[in-house]
């Protein structure tokens, strides 16, 4: 049996920015943000620190550290949000996913990490929330894909973001047949 490592690593496709974002794409894309907290709870609570620390591909990162990751993505993204919302087009910060996985807050107790999650995301829904259409035009440029990105397309990044990994738990689940 043949190993579908492209489906390994992007279980529901990867991110495509649509050519027109709608304000019901914005309303579909809040949502998944403000759900991702619960449901990534509801997809790691009941499994075993094994389970945790087991890859969800080859060469993959554990259910922890990606865990952990959605937990500093998800911080890093909440604050380029108040800059873009309180500066203009504020250069932000890149940094080095991969190696913040293998610092060594990445093999904590997941608990920590969903806090943050659960934290943020109430946070983020909230300015979510309060954002007129004309706030999600705003912008932040991003050194490393050297273009600005607008709100807009930065929520829908992080739905997708939010079903992409929460999808890597629940298909390596799957497989396992935990």
């Amino acid at each position: 049996m043949s190993i579908d490592i492209e489906f390994l690593k992007y279980p529901i496709g990867k991110f495509k920015i649509p050519e027109q974002v709608t304000s019901e794409a914005i309303a579909e894309a809040l949502g998944k943000i403000k759900s991702f907290p619960s449901d990534l709870f509801k997809a790691v609570s009941r499994l075993s620190v094994t389970q945790l620390d087991t890859p969800y591909r080859p060469g993959g990162w554990t259910v922890r550290q990606l865990v952990h990751h959605c937990a500093d993505s998800h911080m890093t993204a909440f604050i380029r949000f108040k800059l873009a919302l309180t500066e203009e087009n504020p250069t932000v910060k890149p940094y080095d996913e991969a190696k913040w996985a293998n610092l060594s807050d990445a093999a904590l107790p997941i608990e920590s990490s969903l806090a943050i999650i659960q934290a943020i995301h109430m946070k983020w829904g909230a300015l979510l929330d309060s954002m007129k259409p004309e706030d999600f035009k705003k912008t932040y440029f991003h050194p490393k894909k050297n273009r600005s990105q607008g709100l807009e397309e930065v929520t829908l990044m992080y739905a997708w973001h939010s079903q992409h990994h929460l999808a890597h738990v629940l298909h390596l689940a799957m497989r396992e047949k935990w």
